[in-house]
């Protein structure tokens, strides 16, 4: 059962509601929320061919973000965007730089069940090879249960969130863990949310 104290530490109110917020690969509907809470919301992506974008504020490679100040933001969002990026490390560690004192990122990552060593291997670069390996065609890698330490070695203090902390009822109302497991090698049956706090 979760707690109160936990609830209202990753609170939109805690964590969104009047701070500065920049939002790689922005989902519309999250942005949408995003927006009526912040005091300040900031898209940011790497445009790439083959893609459709909607307004970016940023075209920025997360893993290279010099144009953007030192403790600059609030919080900084970022879903299945790290396994698209060469430098995954450098780009954990760029965030951190531009986080505020006290603030959070948001992370989640693709990971193979039960995979305790992250897999990479940058030489694979035929499309169907990608899709075999990592689960689609523009991963890089697959990330196992190292993620947290990534985290940590970069200076977070680390909270991986997934449905143990809520009532039933509300793992069961918003299908927070899948009701049947995917038998596909490659799934993330076991779906987590990183929040890495900087102090």
């Amino acid at each position: 059962m979760a707690s109160l104290s936990f609830l209202d530490k990753f609170s939109f109110d805690n964590i969104i509601s009047d701070k500065k917020i920049l939002h790689f690969a922005p989902e519309k509907s999250l942005g949408k929320l995003i927006q009526t809470k912040a005091k300040e919301y900031r898209t940011a992506d790497l445009l790439t061919e083959g893609y459709s974008y909607d307004k970016i504020d940023y075209n920025i490679d997360i893993s290279d973000m010099k144009t953007i100040k030192s403790e600059s933001f609030d919080c900084i969002i970022a879903c299945d965007v790290l396994e698209h990026v060469p430098d995954h490390i450098g780009s954990i560690r760029e965030v951190y730089r531009i986080l505020n004192k006290g603030g959070y990122c948001i992370f989640t990552v693709p990971q193979k069940d039960h995979l305790k060593v992250t897999f990479e291997d940058l030489t694979i670069t035929d499309k169907k090879e990608r899709e075999r390996v990592f689960g689609q065609y523009d991963h890089l890698r697959i990330y196992g249960d190292d993620f947290i330490a990534m985290l940590q070695d970069s200076g977070f203090e680390v909270t991986a969130v997934n449905e143990s902390f809520f009532d039933k009822n509300i793992v069961d109302h918003y299908v927070l863990f899948p009701p049947i497991l995917s038998k596909h090698p490659l799934a993330t049956n076991y779906r987590k949310i990183f929040f890495g706090k900087k102090w």
